[in-house]
């Protein structure tokens, strides 16, 4: 870097913290210096617009590289407003230079995703193609008061309480009576006193 920018440049450490330090004879060469430190050191910011490199090209787009060993995504779709159906028909290359608008960093990937389509007039008259809608699924709540099953252990077994209950019944809240009960024994003593033990 010294070699290129024609500068000398020194980094000591002073209580913790690397403090860099250029000179040169000229302006120039130390603000080309500078310029070449910070993008060494900088941290790409989302909303921050760059100068980058396009490495390589991709059927889905292609990668730009804007900032020393930090490459980005430029989606097909964000190249231009018109619809591109080959990066190439955007006339773009490899080794090519475009400018390009940090839009996203993913939070799990750490991905850049790029546009320059954003950095570029809108076409008069452009209108923003559709998107297939996605079908559309019921809220977790509307499920539950429709398509629930009717409650039918108010008060009841098995889900007779319903039917019985529609039986002339006016009080939904009454307790189901099961008719059976009344030939069951009580409890295990009341059959023994009925036993012919004799």
């Amino acid at each position: 870097m010294q070699e290129e920018t024609g500068t000398t440049i020194t980094i000591d450490e002073v209580e913790g913290v690397g403090k860099v330090q250029v000179s040169a004879p000229n302006k120039e060469s130390i603000e080309a210096a500078i310029r070449k430190i910070k993008s060494i050191v900088a941290v790409p910011e989302v909303g921050e617009v760059y100068e980058g490199t396009i490495r390589s090209i991709m059927p889905y787009g292609c990668f730009v590289e804007i900032m020393p060993g930090k490459d980005g995504l430029l989606h097909i779709s964000e190249i231009d407003w018109k619809r591109l159906e080959t990066v190439e028909e955007a006339g773009i290359k490899e080794g090519d230079k475009i400018t390009v608008k940090l839009m996203e960093i993913d939070s799990k990937t750490g991905k850049y995703k790029l546009s320059h389509r954003v950095l570029i007039p809108k076409p008069e008259g452009y209108v923003e193609r559709e998107r297939r809608p996605r079908p559309e699924r019921p809220e977790r709540g509307e499920r539950g008061e429709r398509g629930g099953r009717p409650n039918g252990n108010n008060g009841g077994k098995g889900g007779h309480g319903n039917r019985n209950n529609n039986r002339g019944h006016k009080n939904h809240d009454e307790v189901y009576h099961d008719p059976l009960a009344e030939h069951e024994p009580k409890d295990f003593n009341d059959s023994l006193d009925h036993e012919d033990l004799g």
